[in-house]
């Protein structure tokens, strides 16, 4: 590829965003998927809210583009790119909570606890990230089962409380207690950098690629 054939960095995440937003549109759609009972159309509206209204997509992108680097199957590295973002998206809707951040608008529009209420909010965001899980470990997500439960261990890691949850939680005591330098590049790895580093990683794990492969796009997403 000459300088001239490359594609510019927003137009390269604005072409990653249809396919992204299409799987996530049918990911959340009312109908039931096998081993469920039935989904409640004020949750699947709330989360559907939360969800799909204009996020940049950059953490399914990265996924995308570092799984294209190994060649990895398309439609697999879009699954996973999915399911990254309904983390992301759960996240979002937790922090404005009242309890938490305390906002009224995300993207310009009402956020989902003050489109629905509160509680439907907290259900919502436990369903994405519930969701996120089964869309990985689904055998939709045509990989090889290592491969799946590798991704699903690398973004537990990265969502939970030694990763996004906990750098939150940092966030929440900073209010209190001022950290030093260290303490806020220690929050902002944790509950920005987590799921950002997964994403680069991602496309390596997807691949099988080699142990080397995966840590120098892990660190790149650090």
């Amino acid at each position: 590829m000459t300088k001239d054939d490359q594609i510019p960095f927003e137009a390269a995440l604005v072409a990653r965003t249809a396919p992204i937003e299409a799987l996530l549109r049918q990911l959340l759609g009312d109908r039931p998927l096998s081993g469920e009972i039935a989904r409640p159309q004020r949750l699947m509206e709330a989360m559907r809210h939360g969800v799909l209204n204009g996020g940049k997509r950059l953490r399914p992108f990265l996924v995308m583009e570092s799984a294209a680097l190994f060649s990895a199957d398309g439609e697999a590295a879009l699954r996973v790119a999915a399911a990254l973002e309904c983390v992301h998206c759960y996240s979002l809707i937790h922090d404005d909570l009242p309890a938490m951040d305390d906002d009224d608008l995300r993207r310009g529009q009402p956020t989902v606890h003050k489109a629905f209420d509160e509680a439907t909010a907290i259900l919502a965001g436990d369903a994405l990230l519930a969701l996120a899980f089964d869309i990985i470990a689904d055998e939709a997500t045509m990989l090889p089962a290592e491969r799946r439960a590798a991704l699903v261990l690398a973004l537990a890691r990265a969502a939970g409380a030694g990763g996004m949850v906990g750098g939150q939680m940092l966030d929440l005591e900073a209010e209190r207690i001022r950290p030093d330098e260290a303490g806020i590049i220690r929050l902002q790895a944790m509950k920005t950098g987590a799921l950002i580093r997964f994403a680069c990683e991602a496309g390596a794990i997807l691949a099988g690629a080699a142990a080397a492969d995966r840590e120098r796009l892990a660190e790149f997403g650090s």
